[in-house]
């Protein structure tokens, strides 16, 4: 039996490690003048098919970097909430699965930035804790929704500079893998 003690432990390490390793990556793509950023997602070209694992982890600018840490860090740690598996196969899965439709339905234009895998957790979350049956992972959903609701709007064509597709195929990998991988009771 894993206790609390040990579930934060690796948690937080995790945690940890995930926001070094991206800030670190932003540090370097910021004195290289953004040059690491040719490893981003263009939509049906063959030779950036297999930038659907980096493309997450890089970022336009600062701000856009500054816009997406906070919530991916918050996310992170409550999807871990429903265990060290669920978390590895939703991370994973949600990378996969949008960066595949982004490749494969996005509009021609560089897609980048780890809002996709924001709004990934963002869909899993709100329905995963729903699913679940158990109430702690319940009022995760509730607070989410509550908290965050505002995002779903977010998966809308808004700004032309915004990948939008990212937004909307992370949500539907988020809802589709809380469904698919249905946290037990």
């Amino acid at each position: 039996m894993v206790t609390t003690k040990t579930n934060s432990k690796w948690q937080f390490k995790t945690l940890g490690y995930l926001i070094f390793a991206i800030t670190l990556l932003e540090i370097l793509n910021l004195f290289t003048g953004r040059i690491i950023n040719q490893f981003s997602i263009m939509p049906r070209d063959l030779s950036s098919l297999g930038f659907i694992f980096t493309s997450p982890f890089l970022h336009a600018d600062l701000n856009h970097f500054l816009s997406n840490i906070f919530t991916l860090a918050v996310f992170s740690y409550l999807a871990m909430q429903f265990g060290k598996s669920e978390y590895i196969k939703t991370s994973i899965g949600i990378i996969v699965i949008t960066g595949l439709l982004v490749w494969i339905f996005g509009r021609t234009a560089y897609h980048l930035g780890a809002s996709g895998i924001v709004y990934g957790y963002f869909g899993y979350l709100v329905l995963a804790g729903w699913l679940s049956g158990k109430v702690k992972l319940l009022l995760i959903s509730v607070a989410v929704a509550f908290f965050y609701g505002t995002m779903v709007w977010g998966v809308l064509p808004s700004r032309p500079f915004v990948s939008w597709e990212s937004h909307l195929f992370g949500f539907i990998a988020g809802l589709v893998l809380a469904w698919y991988l249905k946290p037990k009771s």
